[in-house]
């Protein structure tokens, strides 16, 4: 019974020392196994490329009529005729309105009749003068009778003068009853029509802007503004109004830069001069400004989507020729139509990736499904 209960014992024993023996080679083994290397990550690359660029500012401007005149009636009257249709475009001296002239024309003919009887005065009382003259000098009249034909006769040129001054100034009035538009421009909205009664200098009776030409203004940083002097005093610099991004732009120049700048936004304002020859820009309208101020040759493009930004500033994954990524640092400088030159950083021909950075890590192993 104790010899028979040894030997299972033994046996049990070297079972068990066998299996760990077998375990422990096993482990041995799988622990010598390489790991298997992780897959290549698909990724979409472009080429980094050598141009010319226009430097550049973009802002937002607004455009504003080139001049407003606020129409007006400077006499009193009513309004007997309207010549233009609201919306209109009417050329300088266009006749807008007409007024009853009738109580106007009257008052020039009543100063021209006071005129004419006060001339007559005038003239007879010269006459009398130039008698009392030779009377005074022969002493058959007093100087002080003398005297006083003198100044009724100096009374009555004055007459004269103040009665030409009435009539003038009632042909003036004549004048003011057809209203003209003193500039080349487009009509708003009709404020009054034809029968209302108006009073001088009172309610404006249509407002008409100047729109060939037109301004587009803008703001830019005051950090621009040494730049933009700079190149404004080697020629006239060109300014783009983009109305949407699908059209082409309308082409005018710089020609005004504010005397100050704003001390609340740290901007300041400009001006550009727009030919505007089919009307495609109009007062009130919001556009997209592109002011040119040089060109900068050599520089180096890649997309705009392939600049990442990290804890330590702008990055972009480089594909070396091992495709695998290197994470290399850039400085940025001006974006232009989907594309940003870099300062440094990328040289012309280099491979960046545009689409999968967020699965890369700095040496990792990528696959490229597509080059532009």
């Amino acid at each position: 019974m104790t010899n028979s209960y040894l030997r299972n014992s033994i046996v049990s024993n070297l079972g068990w020392v066998t299996f760990s023996l077998f375990t422990a080679i096993l482990l041995c083994a799988c622990s010598k196994t390489e790991k298997p290397a992780p897959p290549a990550v698909p990724v979409i690359v472009a080429s980094a490329v050598e141009k010319t660029i226009p430097v550049q500012i973009n802002a937002i401007g607004n455009v504003e009529p080139y001049q407003t005149i606020s129409v007006k009636a400077q006499i009193t009257g009513e309004i007997t005729k309207v010549n233009f249709r609201e919306g209109q475009d009417v050329g300088k001296g266009y006749l807008l309105f007409e007024l009853d002239c009738r109580p106007y024309v009257e008052a020039v003919k009543q100063a021209e009749a006071n005129l004419a009887r006060d001339t007559a005065q005038a003239k007879n009382a010269q006459v009398e003068l130039e008698r009392y003259t030779a009377l005074l000098e022969e002493q058959f009249v007093t100087r002080q009778q003398y005297d006083q034909v003198q100044t009724n006769a100096v009374a009555l040129e004055a007459t004269l003068k103040a009665d030409n001054a009435v009539i003038e100034n009632n042909r003036v009035q004549v004048h003011y009853c057809s209203i003209r538009s003193p500039i080349a421009g487009r009509t708003g909205s009709l404020k009054l029509n034809q029968g209302n009664i108006v009073k001088a200098n009172d309610v404006e009776l249509v407002v008409i802007n100047q729109v060939q030409p037109i301004y587009v203004t803008f703001t830019i940083n005051e950090n621009d503004l040494p730049a933009v002097k700079k190149y404004q005093a080697i020629d006239k610099l060109k300014v783009e109004a983009f109305i949407s991004k699908d059209e082409r732009p309308e082409q005018g120049f710089l020609t005004f830069i504010d005397n100050a700048v704003n001390k609340v936004t740290g901007t300041i304002t400009l001006k550009g001069t727009f030919a505007n020859s089919d009307k495609r820009l109009w007062p009130g309208q919001f556009v997209s400004v592109v002011l040119r101020l040089t060109t900068e040759p050599n520089a180096i493009l890649i997309p705009s989507q392939a600049i990442q930004t990290g804890q330590s500033g702008q990055f972009v994954f480089v594909i070396k020729p091992d495709l695998t990524a290197e994470m290399r640092p850039v400085t940025i400088g001006a974006s232009i139509g989907g594309e940003t030159a870099i300062g440094k950083g990328i040289q012309a021909g280099e491979r960046v990736v545009t689409d999968g950075q967020s699965r890369i890590v700095a040496g990792a192993r990528v696959e490229v499904k597509a080059t532009p």
